[in-house]
């Protein structure tokens, strides 16, 4: 389980280091399997169930903040839009002359 202190250290993203400690899980429990087995099997692979179920839990959570973040965005996007259109129009044709432009380019 050293793996998993220095993962902590290295990583910033917490979904990405809940995920590597499930693959260190994993790759232990092969390790384990290869050399022992019995108790020791099943204690990895109930660390390993662990992880997943850490893992899936920060996954939901990730997901559910993204979609309320896009959800509030959008909301304050409609409201700018209903509440400045000529604004939200030339910005539109500007966004879509650079787009022209940059794809004429090629």
């Amino acid at each position: 389980m050293n793996t998993r202190t220095s993962t902590n250290s290295t990583s910033p993203n917490p979904i990405a280091r809940d995920f590597q400690n499930v693959v260190d899980d994993a790759h232990e429990l092969l390790k384990t399997v290869q050399v022992e087995g019995g108790a020791k099997v099943n204690e990895a692979r109930s660390k390993l169930q662990e992880s997943f179920d850490v893992a899936r839990e920060k996954l939901a959570e990730a997901t559910t903040a993204a979609q309320d973040s896009a959800k509030k965005y959008a909301s304050q996007t409609d409201e700018y839009v209903h509440s400045h259109p000529w604004q939200a129009i030339g910005a539109g044709a500007a966004v879509g002359a650079l787009i022209g432009f940059l794809l004429a380019r090629r």
